[in-house]
């Protein structure tokens, strides 16, 4: 208790205890600290002397303890100061803050680095989270690629950097076995001056602790996370150092997702390539042309597929494929790549159609698949004006013949489809394009595409006949793109199977010599 004088007055036993020159007739000022006798001063000045709880209490530290201090008038002008210890409730409350902040942050860098799977990407956000919350700078080193370090460097307040460094993880210490990922050696042990210049950015000078931690993947380390503080900064504490290593958990999942996902997506690319069917043009004087729309919009391969390959000697065939495999999306696209690399390792027997497909319907059946397919081969020729063409079907819609004068001719080939049954046969019908001529084969998928005013009628082949007699004396090229937007026209946005048009056409006479007709050239017959 202190006097309208700034004396002590009186003192128990329990605040003697903490103030032990707090005996009365003392000056106040001499026996507590400044920010409890400056306001036991301001009240007195002011005359007025609160109630017990009637103002917010003043908080301070004494020996090293937090107290609130609670004011009380008394009689004759002094006040009596109660003094609560709040050290215990003050370290919990700054626990508890402390914890929803970096829950709140581990939240925010998990959303964060898991909205991209771009591995250029989670490292940079991985760098930008830790130099914003964890330290003055961060750096995330990525698996070595071609004896060079892969590397992300970011200042606190600044934008990552992405860049590779030669360098040998060996020569930091801990950085090694983080990216092996062994467990992270307390950064006490990282001597900063020993680091080398790659590691320390400019832009915050000197260093004055390291913490290196490893960026755990899914069964292969995704990197190291090396975390940085300037000189005469406090240094990284042990629960800093481990929820640092919460956070590079978090993120070394994502990277490695990330990475993951890179490789899955550029097998994915290069399997699709050898999937996908090829670019048709003029071979040996004869004109194709094709045309394929899977049957989910998101797909880019399916079951059916076609291929066009040339005459190994000049003067000879070219053989053309086109089928249907039982089913849609990934399984039957794996089974029409089977087919398509079965039929280009037996093009030595191009010439013999049955044997082809024989062999083939072997092929198949000692497979582990259960799916069957529909195909058609068609060898062509260029004989002087004419082309010449060898149809052999197997279970597939026969081909089309579009005349010069319009009309639409079926050519009579039927056969067994293949993938089935142990015997197959088939049937080869031969014809003649003139010039201007084209032959057009196509699978079930167009033919059945249900559609139209009332959404349920197919397409049909009397409606495909129909529209190739419009297309008498087109280029094949538009013939192929004509069919696929009928089809498109008659689906609309309904679902439908795999479709697939080949179109193979006699050239007109007059054509494009240059470069086989297609850059600029003279006219010649």
């Amino acid at each position: 208790m202190a006097d309208a004088q700034g004396a002590v007055a009186r003192c128990n036993d329990a605040a003697r205890l903490l103030l032990p020159t707090a005996v009365p007739g003392a000056p106040l000022a001499d026996v507590v600290p400044a920010w409890l006798s400056s306001s036991h001063a301001k009240l007195s000045a002011s005359g007025r002397h609160p109630a017990q709880g009637a103002a917010e209490p003043l908080r301070g530290d004494i020996a090293g303890r937090h107290f609130e201090a609670h004011p009380r008038a008394q009689s004759e002008g002094r006040v009596a100061w109660w003094l609560v210890d709040d050290t215990d409730h003050r370290l919990v409350r700054d626990a508890l803050r402390m914890e929803r902040e970096r829950t709140a942050f581990l939240a925010k860098a998990s959303s964060t680095l898991l909205a991209s799977l771009n591995l250029g990407r989670c490292m940079d956000m991985t760098a930008m989270l830790a130099a914003e919350s964890l330290a003055d700078a961060a750096l995330v080193v990525a698996p070595d690629h071609g004896h060079r370090l892969p590397l992300v460097v970011c200042v606190r307040g600044s934008g990552p950097v992405q860049s590779s460094v030669k360098a040998n993880p060996d020569d930091v210490p801990g950085l090694s076995e983080a990216m092996r990922g062994f467990p992270p050696v307390p950064s006490r042990w990282i001597d900063p001056s020993t680091a080398p210049d790659w590691m320390l950015p400019r832009e915050i000078g000197a260093v004055g602790s390291i913490v290196i931690t490893p960026l755990p993947g899914q069964g292969v380390p995704a990197g190291a996370l090396i975390l940085l503080r300037k000189a005469g900064t406090p240094a990284f504490s042990d629960d800093e150092e481990v929820f640092a290593r919460v956070f590079a958990a978090r993120a070394g999942a994502a990277m490695s997702a990330a990475r993951l996902y890179a490789e899955q997506t550029a097998i994915t690319d290069v399997l699709m390539r050898e999937l996908m069917p090829p670019v048709l043009h003029r071979i040996s004087g004869v004109d194709f042309a094709g045309r394929y729309r899977p049957s989910g919009d998101h797909e880019r391969i399916g079951g059916d597929f076609y291929d066009v390959h040339p005459a190994a000697v000049e003067g000879e065939a070219s053989l053309v494929s086109l089928g249907d495999v039982c089913g849609k999306g990934m399984e039957a696209a794996v089974l029409a790549g089977k087919i398509r690399n079965t039929l280009h390792a037996l093009l030595p027997l191009a010439g013999d159609h049955q044997r082809m497909l024989g062999l083939l319907n072997t092929a198949l059946l000692s497979s582990h698949h259960t799916r069957f397919a529909t195909l058609i081969l068609a060898s062509a020729v260029r004989r002087g004006t004419m082309v010449d063409l060898d149809l052999t079907s197997s279970g597939h819609p026969c081909p089309l013949i579009i005349r010069v004068d319009g009309t639409v001719e079926e050519v009579d080939t039927h056969g067994t489809l293949i993938g089935a049954i142990p015997d197959i046969s088939a049937t080869t019908a031969a014809v003649s394009l003139a010039p201007g001529e084209a032959c057009v084969l196509y699978t079930d998928g167009i033919t059945e595409a249900k559609g139209g005013p009332m959404g349920g009628d197919m397409f049909g082949e009397e409606r495909l006949r129909r529209a190739l007699s419009e297309c008498a004396g087109m280029p094949a090229e538009g013939i192929a793109e004509h069919v696929q937007m009928l089809a498109a026209q008659w689906l609309g946005t309904r679902p439908h199977d795999d479709m697939a048009v080949v179109v193979i056409s006699a050239p007109h006479t007059l054509h494009l010599r240059a470069v086989d007709g297609h850059t600029r050239g003279r006219f010649t017959a």
